[in-house]
């Protein structure tokens, strides 16, 4: 099965990411910042990595660019709802992007295309 790795200190928004890619058949990992995240996949890479911007410790643009220097095939989908010293999301997921996130995604996020992008980045075997 597929393995994914979820970077978000928010625990309620990453269990329940790590619920939906369950259903959808993926094993899940978790990170609750980008230096656990990093660590992890120095440890065990997955096949996808799904990371918050906003976070403490790494931050998801931090996250992002060490995991594309060291793993330059690695596959990061980003997620951003802003927060309070950083109200504008849109700016950290246009630059998550330009650092190589193959797709970003405001809070709330919208299930179905978020699960597509999730998918083609990272089919289910039988796919």
């Amino acid at each position: 099965m597929p393995t994914i790795l979820i970077i978000e200190d928010n625990v309620d928004f990453r269990e329940t990411l790590k619920e939906m890619l369950e259903l959808e058949g993926y094993d899940v990992v978790e990170a609750p910042d980008g230096r656990a995240g990093i660590n992890m996949y120095r440890n065990n890479p997955v096949g996808l990595v799904i990371t918050d911007i906003i976070m403490p410790e790494v931050d998801g643009i931090e996250a992002i660019m060490e995991l594309r220097q060291d793993y330059p095939d690695v596959k990061i989908i980003t997620i951003s709802g802003g927060g309070r010293t950083f109200p504008d999301p849109e700016l950290f997921l246009s630059a998550a992007e330009e650092l190589g996130s193959i797709q970003s995604f405001m809070k709330p996020l919208d299930r179905v295309a978020f699960m597509a992008v999730v998918r083609e980045a990272l089919p289910l075997s039988g796919d």
